[in-house]
């Protein structure tokens, strides 16, 4: 299969500018492992108490990396959702397109372009569950809750934060995603079928990537969050790609909101400063939560304010039929909400009524 990225180039040049933070010393990183192994069991248990979503795939195991690892593991994921993309150019160079044939240049300026993009992400994520999970890759390294411990340790002394406090809220965010995912059995492939519709429908040239990437990064560059201008994909797809996108955005958009209210409910009581980190974090512009990588491929982290209008959704349903009924987002992708139900939650609400009704009268 024609590579349509230098992966390597993209690992090479995003590790050296992830290398550009302090490292940990021996003494903070077991600090930071035996913390983590304790909060993530933990936020585990509060988890299944708030939400009641039981994860089918045993307990949730915590890893501590530093801005290199993390690299490594974003750079496979890339790879995982760009293989739709390769297979189809493969299909259309054997068929004759080989004018299509990503020659080593542009490999090469895509994979750094992608590798700029990753370094400046890997000084920024705090945690992360990498829902995309490698399916080549040994079974020890799949179904992970990541901590980047450099950037968790220059948060906590930027500002204060009290770490027993604050590794526990960020556990709580990244367990409740490990939730969704292992504990709603469908929600996993739903997932991956949606983002590979998504991908396998652009019809790319390997240039046009490299030029896509390369504005990315020269947004980067000039200061600008190219997340605001739509990301990657919006830049590769055509009109006929939209709706795709529209829809794992408004899923994404559920399940950070899901993620965030899950975790103010059930740290509630135990963390006390959850207020101060969450106003301090998002005046930071932090990128947190689910898809770091599938955030700047699919550009909507920032542009469809999928945390705030996810938990916007959530609170409209709550308030009109409980926990009770927002537990029907669970039962399959039918209940799911679309990008305009999202929006307007009332047309969810009514959609999923006159179903219960119609239910009812059979």
């Amino acid at each position: 299969m024609p590579e349509l990225i230098g992966w390597d180039t993209a690992r090479s040049v995003a590790k050296r500018l992830a290398e550009r933070g302090e490292p940990l010393s021996d003494y903070e990183r077991r600090s930071l492992e035996a913390d983590f192994e304790e909060m993530t069991e933990r936020a585990e248990r509060l988890v299944e108490a708030e939400t009641g979503l039981l994860s089918l795939a045993g307990p949730a195991r915590a890893r501590v990396a530093d801005r290199t690892q993390w690299v490594d593991v974003n750079v496979a994921s890339f790879e995982r959702l760009l293989r739709p993309v390769a297979a189809k150019l493969a299909v259309r160079m054997e068929s004759g397109g080989r004018r299509l044939r990503p020659v080593g240049l542009t490999r090469q300026m895509s994979g750094a372009e992608l590798g700029m993009i990753l370094g400046w992400l890997s000084g920024r994520v705090l945690g992360q569950y990498d829902q995309l999970l490698i399916e080549d890759e040994s079974p020890e390294d799949q179904d992970i809750v990541y901590y980047v411990g450099t950037n968790v340790v220059q948060v906590e002394r930027r500002y204060g934060f009290a770490p027993s406090e604050f590794r526990l809220w960020l556990a709580l965010h990244e367990v409740t995603h490990r939730a969704q995912f292992t504990g709603v059995p469908w929600l996993r492939d739903h997932f991956l079928a949606m983002v590979d519709k998504t991908l396998d429908g652009i019809d790319i040239d390997p240039r046009q990537l490299a030029a896509s990437l390369q504005r990315a990064a020269q947004s980067f560059r000039s200061g600008r969050n190219p997340l605001e201008e739509g990301g990657l994909l919006t830049l590769l797809a055509g009109p006929e790609q939209y709706e795709a996108i529209l829809s794992v955005g408004a899923l994404m958009s559920l399940l950070e909101g899901h993620g965030d209210v899950t975790m103010d409910r059930a740290g509630a009581e135990l963390i006390p400063s959850a207020p101060l980190f969450s106003s301090t974090l998002h005046a930071r512009r932090r990128q947190r939560g689910l898809g770091k990588v599938l955030s700047v491929v699919i550009g909507l982290d920032a542009k469809m304010r999928q945390y705030q209008q996810g938990e916007e959704f959530i609170a409209a349903i709550e308030a009109d039929g409980g926990p009770a009924l927002l537990s029907k987002v669970w039962e399959g992708p039918a209940w799911l909400p679309d990008w305009e139900e999202i929006r307007s939650p009332d047309r969810w609400i009514t959609r999923v009524r006159a179903a219960e009704r119609a239910a009812v009268a059979t």
